[in-house]
């Protein structure tokens, strides 16, 4: 099968678009997104894509990540804590401490999947409904909170899976990095859209992928931020810093986070928001004048 466009969403250039606000007159919405992730030694085998690059079992890949959620997530509870900032977390339930402080530090939770290690690749629809279901399910037996948001485990996608979120009734997908602002998604029902994630500022690419150092990656997040709200002046934007345990919550790499923090919180139009509060911000305010604005685009087109 091939497609050329799936048609997730329209084209509309961000120069030409209504004026996107925040509250308080924020020019970046800021949400930093943990994945607190679960990685199996043997996971279950997948058509598409092997959940561990190296032979399995792999010792070191199991036990490298297992650090974040031993050691990691409570040096970043405590730097996120410092600045005022809530994260986003990307769910595991398989450790009842880590849930119950994020609970208490009044974190917000979605869904990256139960485990890291299995993904959606080939599967069919209701093996894929199943994985949706077991997501929603989980998270509200351990926090009493209903997803809204989600990110498919590894960024792994089927072509029904845009739809079938909006079926279940999400508000926001993280699978897209198409756009610095929200975005209407073309569904069949309900007003999902796509929320700005980032692999430019994501640690997993950064440390994980590109090697870089931790003042590397600190600049990367200044830099990032500071064209942003220099854009945000005109038109409000969304910045995430999406970070794992086992990246960020290394000692020689904590302060490259803390400063970075300090350097954001420092500017005083920035909403520190969660996932949740952007989404339903744009679908309140700005997602019906987007969706009349596409429509006007369209039709001017086929005028000539």
């Amino acid at each position: 099968m091939t497609i050329s466009d799936p048609g997730y969403y329209a084209y509309a250039p961000i120069t030409d678009r209504p004026r996107l606000t925040w509250p308080g007159d924020a020019r970046v919405a800021v949400w930093l997104a943990p994945n607190i992730e679960f990685y199996e030694l043997l996971p279950p085998p997948n058509p598409v894509w092997s959940a561990w690059p190296r032979g399995q079992p792999d010792i070191f890949g199991y036990s490298y990540r297992d650090y974040g959620n031993r050691v990691g997530i409570w040096r970043l509870l405590e730097v996120l804590a410092r600045y005022g900032v809530r994260g986003n977390v990307a769910l595991s339930e398989h450790h009842p401490e880590i849930i119950e402080a994020c609970r208490a530090a009044g974190w917000e939770f979605f869904s990256h999947g139960i485990y890291n290690t299995r993904y959606l690749y080939g599967m069919d629809e209701a093996q894929e409904r199943s994985v949706i279901e077991d997501a929603i399910a989980t998270v509200l037996r351990h926090t009493g909170q209903r997803i809204v948001g989600w990110l498919s485990p590894a960024l792994s996608n089927t072509e029904r899976t845009i739809g079938l979120l909006a079926e279940y009734g999400f508000a926001y997908v993280c699978d897209l990095f198409h756009d610095d602002q929200p975005f209407p998604l073309n569904v069949a029902g309900g007003r999902l859209i796509s929320l700005p994630y980032a692999l430019e500022t994501n640690d997993g690419t950064v440390y994980g992928r590109r090697l870089a150092s931790p003042r590397e990656y600190g600049d990367i997040l200044r830099a990032q931020f500071d064209q942003l709200y220099l854009e945000g002046a005109e038109s409000g934007r969304v910045m995430c810093i999406p970070l794992h345990p086992f990246q960020s919550g290394r000692p020689h790499r904590l302060g490259a986070l803390d400063q970075a923090l300090a350097h954001i919180t420092a500017h005083s139009q920035v909403w520190l928001a969660t996932g949740s509060e952007i989404a339903a911000w744009y679908q309140a305010h700005h997602y019906d004048r987007m969706v009349a604005h596409l429509a006007d685009r369209q039709a001017r087109r086929r005028s000539g």
